[in-house]
């Protein structure tokens, strides 16, 4: 007997020919038919079974192809006593609801209807000892192994079916590897011989697989099975892409040691300058001071308590109140240049819904007031004539009274000893920089592209390399070039690297609702978003946010309602409960060396040794809505700001959703609504510098301000009576796209990204024209602290032109496609607007490049306000120089014997 697939591409044998029209019908009446023929068979000779074999089947042909059969909804089952099953067309090609995501729930239509023709044929080819053979399971499992058939009929050549046992009431039915339940029919591997996926699995889960494909390599030999085995799984697949020989890993680490040996020696510096003051303070040699260690668990940072700066060594603590200052605030003490570091008070306020549309504040917020300044606290803290330090006033957190001592946590003399010992061994392989300029080729200079129009720059062009060829040493070198310029790089088709694991949400969130953390699996019906309107928080059901990032949502008034959700899931540790996505990106990384979180010889982040708290650097998930017309208000971006360190950003998945006429429409009055609003808003700032007769619109047109007055006082009237523009549709369409760049694939995120010395001229822009931006609440943006730390604003194509013509500084801007990476070295400010929805994942990493970049924006933290969201060093660089070196002086001491 054979068992025929679902899904057809050629003719099927015995003169049986596909029934086109055939619909849902009930798994009950199917049954019942298919015994009534079996039945009034069996009186019957076997001759005449013979002779009646073909006009059989072309009879119940001719029945189901003459007649549609209607649909039946929940018919309850009397003869086996048994719930019916919700009923699903093998047709429908939407997505799977909340409810019947992980069930059995879709009726086997076209399974049913090759269980009759298989049982009507079973008597005409006298297999009933087979059968009987087959009643065990282990006899059953024996022939399917013998035979190793395929389910699949191709569209010229006919492949060997699967004999399953049609009698038992579905005992003798075979497991899918996929969803784990028994089916009746099922397509084989015939390579590895032992999986095996059910047809509505194929559909559901491995949509861009044909079920020939399958049954040539199933998806498990493929690695990219997503079942939720597969998925908990991990080092199924090598994530590094290749072996790096040992020479070329001396060359590296020399690189490394040479590359942050200036740092150390900077932290050496330090160090020494504040034991030569302990000495003083306590009228000793510097031989003969003695530092009592602080005792500091591996779990636990320790950070200064006045700047938030994290303390890797060397630190003054009282031993009254255990209050510690970093080297860094004492010397400012000292220098009588100490900071203050007040608190931040300003706090949005929510004037509504109608507001946040253009419309009139609610009465009750006129009432609610807020500190537009944060609160600077004057305390004189000064040193004493010794150079030493009192604790700070009890203002402040501290007790005023005692001397801070001087501690230590780290071995006394061991990060000098380790500046000795990397000298010294420079000078023994007497390495120097590497002149990139002079190593590059003309074939890696023609990989770029153009991101910029800056005049008399030769920056304006991004190198883009294809991951599809190997980067292998002239790219790499090529890549430190750029890299060491704070030029940002686009890599292509990372994803073809990979095994094909699918990055689809609902993959994804299955794959955490089963997780075997328990805790985790239960709140996985329900997520926080941000409403990127509002700029706040929303509890929304993971069903319902996963069909919007599909399909899209809207508010009542047909306003686009722009969801995403950062970090997702709500984990630090993405690799333990998606360790199959997390191999699968790794896998995807180009220029390993810089970025795997694990392994990485260039990246600093991984040298920390296993007993030492380390920072959360990711992987991690951005999942958001996104649209190509750029709205204004409620857009999918992520704000202008600055990352601590390096960073490369995947798309891994896209969906597009359109906008109606209706939606378009809406959109159009609505924006005539926002400008109204905003013109109205800046005629009552004292600020306005423009002139105030007339409001010029972005398409040349004039508007009195009286009608604009009327319009925000009267939006109703206006209804649906402004259509919108086609500057207005495809203005917007294409912000940040030139001639260019637009190709077949269009794009899925704008990026935009600024050069490291522009930012004082981006920041003095930001500070000129920011009451006419829009932060939380659509509210206007009123106290700046830092205009990029701040992460407020974010630069619409209107504002770009301003600050090109204001300031003449433009950004780096690109559109990146699914599968491509983007580096954004750090200090870079950038922001990015979604024109899709998309899933990027991202991964940190600390190039030794950059590392003067690390120490400096941590340097800027130290100024921002104590509650200021930005202002802790999560990063601890110092602490990662430290340590890196010394990994890197002992793997290439122990490299150096071999490779000689």
């Amino acid at each position: 007997m054979e068992i025929l697939c679902a899904k057809r591409l050629g003719q099927y044998p015995n003169n049986y020919q596909r029934v086109s029209n055939f619909q849902k019908v009930s798994k009950v009446q199917k049954k019942e038919r298919a015994q009534e023929k079996l039945e009034s068979e069996s009186n019957r000779s076997k001759s005449e079974k013979k002779e009646e074999g073909h006009a059989l089947s072309s009879e119940m042909r001719t029945k189901l192809s003459s007649k549609k059969v209607q649909n039946i909804h929940d018919v309850e089952l009397s003869r086996d006593q048994s719930n019916p099953k919700k009923r699903r067309s093998a047709s429908n090609k939407k997505r799977r609801s909340e409810d019947d995501c992980f069930s059995d729930e879709f009726e086997e239509d076209e399974e049913t209807m090759f269980l009759v023709k298989a049982r009507s044929r079973t008597r005409i080819r006298n297999l009933d000892s087979v059968m009987t053979e087959r009643n065990s399971d282990d006899a059953r499992e024996k022939n399917y192994e013998s035979r190793n058939g395929n389910v699949c009929i191709g569209s010229k050549e006919r492949c060997s079916s699967i004999p399953i046992n049609v009698k038992g009431n579905g005992e003798d039915r075979l497991k899918c590897h996929q969803c784990m339940k028994k089916k009746f029919v099922v397509v084989p591997c015939s390579k590895c011989k032992k999986k095996m996926y059910c047809i509505q699995c194929i559909k559901q889960w491995y949509p861009h697989l044909e079920e020939e494909e399958v049954s040539m390599l199933c998806p498990f030999c493929r690695r990219n099975c997503n079942c939720n085995v597969c998925l908990h799984s991990s080092g199924m697949i090598k994530t590094s892409k290749r072996d790096i020989p040992s020479h070329e890993k001396i060359h590296h680490l020399q690189y490394l040691i040479c590359s942050l040996l200036p740092y150390l020696k900077q932290i050496c510096k330090e160090q020494t300058k504040e034991m030569e003051i302990e000495a003083n303070i306590q009228r000793k040699s510097y031989s003969e001071i003695e530092v009592q260690q602080t005792i500091c668990y591996n779990d636990e940072r320790i950070f200064c308590n006045h700047c938030a700066t994290s303390i890797v060594d060397l630190h003054r603590s009282c031993p009254t109140c255990s209050y510690e200052l970093c080297l860094s605030c004492c010397e400012e003490i000292r220098k009588e240049s100490l900071t203050s570091r007040g608190k931040m008070k300003f706090q949005y306020i929510n004037k509504g819904y109608d507001y946040m549309h253009g419309g009139d504040p609610l009465p009750e917020s006129f009432l609610l007031k807020t500190s537009k300044e944060h609160v600077k606290s004057f305390i004189k803290w000064s040193a004493n004539g010794d150079g030493s330090v009192t604790c700070a006033p009890e203002e402040i957190g501290g007790c005023g009274e005692c001397v801070l001592e001087l501690r230590r946590i780290l071995p006394l003399g061991w990060i000098s000893s380790l500046e000795i010992k990397a000298g010294n061994l420079l000078e023994m392989f007497r390495a120097q920089p590497t002149n990139f300029k002079h190593k590059c080729t003309g074939k890696s200079m023609k990989i770029f592209r153009r991101a910029a129009s800056r005049v008399d720059c030769d920056d304006n062009d991004l190198y883009c390399p294809s991951s599809r060829v190997s980067l292998l040493e002239e790219e790499r070198l090529h890549f430190q070039q750029c890299w060491t310029n704070g030029e940002p790089v686009i890599v292509r088709d990372v994803l073809e690297q990979t095994a094909g694991l699918s990055w689809e949400p609902m993959v994804i969130w299955r794959a955490l609702c089963e997780s075997v953390d328990l805790d985790i699996s239960s709140k996985m019906s329900e997520m926080k978003a941000i409403d990127c309107l509002a700029g706040c928080e929303v509890e929304i059901k993971t069903r319902e946010f996963f069909q919007g990032y599909m399909e899209g949502r809207t508010y009542y008034n047909f306003w686009p309602e722009m969801l995403k959700v950062k970090d997702w899931p709500p984990s630090n540790k993405f690799e333990d409960f998606l360790p199959r996505h997390c191999d699968e990106f790794i896998r995807a990384l180009p220029f390993q060396e810089y970025t795997d979180p694990r392994s990485g010889l260039l990246n600093l982040a991984v040298k920390l040794p296993p007993g030492v708290l380390k920072p959360d650097l990711g992987p991690k998930t951005y999942i958001g809505y996104g649209l190509t017309e750029e709205l204004g208000r409620g857009d999918s971006v992520t704000k202008l700001h600055c990352d601590m360190s390096d960073a490369v950003n995947i798309l891994t998945h896209t969906a597009e959703v359109a906008l109606s006429d209706k939606q378009r429409l809406a959109i159009a009055t609505l924006k005539e609504r926002h400008r109204a609003q905003d013109w109205k808003e800046r005629l009552d700032r004292e600020e306005l510098s423009c002139p105030t007769e007339k409001l010029v619109h972005s398409n040349g047109e004039d508007m009195e301000v009286l009608e604009i007055a009327d319009m925000s006082k009267h939006p109703s009237d206006f209804d649906g009576k402004i259509e919108m523009s086609k500057s207005d549709i495809e203005g917007a369409t294409c912000p940040g796209f030139s001639t260019e760049q637009e190709t077949e694939e269009t794009g899925s995120a704008l990026w935009d990204i600024f050069r490291r010395e522009d930012v004082p001229q981006l920041e003095a822009y930001l500070r000129k024209h920011a009451n006419e931006f829009r932060h939380t609440y659509c509210s206007p943006v009123e106290q700046v602290v830092h205009p990029i730390h701040d992460q407020s604003f974010y630069l619409t194509l209107e504002h770009k032109r301003k600050l090109k013509e204001e300031f003449g500084v433009e950004p780096w801007t690109f559109v990146q496609r699914l599968g491509e990476a983007v580096f954004i070295p750090a200090g870079c400010p950038h922001q990015v607007r979604n024109l899709k929805s998309c899933t990027k994942v991202a991964v940190d990493f600390v190039s030794p490049e950059n590392v003067h970049e690390c120490l400096r924006l941590t340097e800027e933290f130290r100024q921002l306000p104590i509650n200021h969201k930005a202002r802790e060093d999560k990063l601890e660089i110092k602490k990662m120089i430290i340590y890196a070196v010394d990994q890197a002086i002992t793997d290439l001491e122990a490299l150096v014997p071999t490779h000689n």
